[in-house]
């Protein structure tokens, strides 16, 4: 436990605490808080209590032995990912959730800590990853679980493991010809997609999701309806200023003209409120826990470990992007939240749980001498 990355834990520490408050600002005065202006804030809360009881679980097993266990967690992620479609819970025109109790479990959460785990496990070996063998592996295990999220839909978790894919190819020494290839091959198959969406000719992706690109390449001409979020999230973040308007003092965010101001877009509430300061701040604390994560990655006393940890540094990444891209109407709308800070039980104990794997290579790493 000397080896335990204090610096990193206090990073996503900071970052829970403030989320909690700006969650608090974002949805004291939503009528579904049934008079309880804290129903949020509790909510998350509990969901961050049984997260960091899921690391401590986590930090107790060797990560070797998780690795191990890749492929039932696999297995059980995909069982997972199928039933959603036939009962789980629909919302913002996708079906993600399933019930359990009063709760409501995202599975897609849960697959991108297995597919980290299997694709350490499958790509480990440096033998296995030269020329085109490793790319095959890689979307051998992706794919599958890839299908089941499209289903859904949910284009902007695909997204992301599509990254975290890409990310631990990389540092697993998949050449770079080869990954460059595989990514112009994986653009131009989405824009074909787009494009046939859009005319009709290929019925790939959702009329909403069609209309969501539309409105990233003009918003304003549709700022009555589809364009309303995109617009009112920027209108927040430039009226912020510096400094912000105070906590409790953003009129986008208290005057209800901010939909989703607690879930996708919590960083809207966060320069409102809190200016180019805030934004800054969260931006540095996600940037200790990649500068921490990259060192722990570095130190790993083997390739399981760091690709394990660039598995789930790749994964925070390409949340923070997609998630504040979407909010500075850099990228369209997708419905990522942003880790450990926007409102969402499944994701803060994933998350919480992936940094609990990052912790545990560290604990483990090889004997540094200086």
């Amino acid at each position: 436990m000397r080896n335990l990355d204090v610096v990193l834990l206090s990073a996503v520490v900071l970052l829970l605490l403030f989320g909690l408050l700006v969650v608090y600002s974002a949805t004291r005065g939503l009528a579904e808080t049934r008079g309880d202006s804290f129903y949020y804030v509790k909510r998350q809360a509990i969901a961050a209590l049984l997260g960091f009881a899921a690391m401590a679980v986590v930090l107790t097993v060797d990560y070797r032995h998780l690795i191990k266990l890749s492929r039932l967690f696999y297995l059980g992620s995909l069982l997972l990912l199928a039933a959603v479609l036939v009962v789980g819970r629909v919302g913002g025109g996708a079906e993600r959730w399933l019930a359990v109790g009063p709760l409501s479990l995202q599975p897609s959460e849960v697959a991108k800590i297995s597919l980290t785990l299997s694709l350490a496990s499958a790509l480990s070996d440096r033998e296995r990853v030269e020329g085109w063998r490793g790319i095959f592996i890689a979307l051998a295990w992706l794919v599958p679980m890839w299908g089941l999220i499209l289903l859904q839909p949910d284009l902007g978790t695909a997204m992301t493991m599509a990254g975290m894919t890409l990310g631990v190819l990389i540092f697993a020494g998949a050449p770079m010809r080869n990954l460059a290839l595989l990514t112009a091959a994986g653009l131009g198959a989405a824009v074909a997609a787009v494009v046939g969406s859009i005319q009709g000719w290929l019925p790939v992706l959702k009329p909403y999701q069609v209309n969501r690109l539309i409105v990233f390449f003009d918003p304003y001409r549709y700022r009555h309806d589809e364009g309303w979020n995109v617009i009112q999230s920027m209108i927040a973040i430039g009226s912020g200023n510096l400094f912000g308007k105070g906590l409790f003092g953003g009129s986008q965010t208290q005057l209800n003209f901010l939909p989703a101001r607690h879930t996708d877009f919590i960083f809207s509430v966060i320069g409102e409120e809190f200016g180019f300061v805030g934004g800054a701040f969260v931006l540095l604390l996600f940037g200790v826990v990649f500068w921490r994560g990259g060192r722990i990655l570095l130190q790993a006393k083997d390739s399981m470990g760091s690709l394990l940890v660039a598995g789930v540094l790749s994964m925070i990444f390409c949340h923070v992007l997609i998630n504040i891209g979407m909010t500075l109407g850099l990228m369209p709308v997708t419905g990522l939240p942003l880790p450990l800070i926007s409102y969402g039980g499944t994701s803060v104990l994933t998350t919480l749980t992936s940094i609990g794997l990052v912790l545990n290579v560290g604990l483990r790493r090889k004997k540094i001498h200086f």
